[in-house]
């Protein structure tokens, strides 16, 4: 399929196509969540047994997404996003809190927001690693954007002289690499642990390295 195929124009049942077809492609990255997060997982999954769990067809399939692994690429995304948004949606109530307490709380709204849906997690640091050159790529990218946010915070804790001055800028790489590989390790069962208790863990990693005034 070299390309995807255009859907039929005109309204049908009050809808017009520009609103049918963003129901469609809603349907289809509810059935993606679930199998790609779920079982079977992406490389279980069929085109077919994708359209079936939609309710959809597979021309309607082709009409939003040229591969399974588009499909993937847009979750992956989405599930980052709504992690980041957790995070970004409490900075504004805690930046009065101490120090401590303020890196507790993002890192708590991060793995809220990151894991309380385990298709969420699973899709972000399981389904995704080594499909191929290309979500590399965008892994890796969103890996930049994390790292970005957290070098923000870090840059306004050093302004306002909540931090021991130091070089941060590997340890914030470090970081976000240490969540990944915890993350990845607990959704795939190496690690038994509860969300709160990975929250507790990457906290105590955060306060050992990125070191608190007194």
């Amino acid at each position: 399929m070299s390309g995807r195929i255009a859907p039929a124009a005109g309204r049908y049942g009050g809808r017009d196509a520009g609103e049918r077809r963003a129901e469609r492609h809603q349907r289809f990255l509810e059935a993606g969540l679930e199998m790609f997060g779920a079982r079977p997982g992406y490389r279980g999954t069929k085109i077919a047994d994708l359209c079936k769990a939609a309710g959809l067809s597979s021309r309607q399939f082709y009409e939003e997404f040229r591969t399974l692994e588009d499909l993937l690429a847009e979750l992956h995304l989405h599930v980052n996003d709504i992690a980041e948004q957790a995070v970004l949606d409490i900075l504004p109530a805690i930046q009065d809190e101490p120090p401590r307490k303020r890196l507790m709380l993002m890192l708590r709204a991060y793995v809220t927001g990151a894991a309380s849906d385990p298709r969420h997690a699973r899709i972000a640091y399981v389904e995704i690693v080594g499909v191929s050159p290309r979500l590399d790529r965008q892994r890796l990218e969103r890996r930049a954007v994390w790292i970005d946010l957290l070098g923000r915070q870090i840059d306004e804790a050093l302004e306002r002289g909540e931090l021991v001055p130091d070089d941060y800028r590997i340890a914030r790489a470090a970081f976000i690499g240490a969540v990944n590989g915890l993350m990845h390790d607990w959704v795939v069962g190496w690690v038994d642990a509860s969300v709160e208790e990975i929250a507790d863990e990457l906290i105590k990693i955060a306060m050992g390295r990125f070191r608190i005034a007194d």
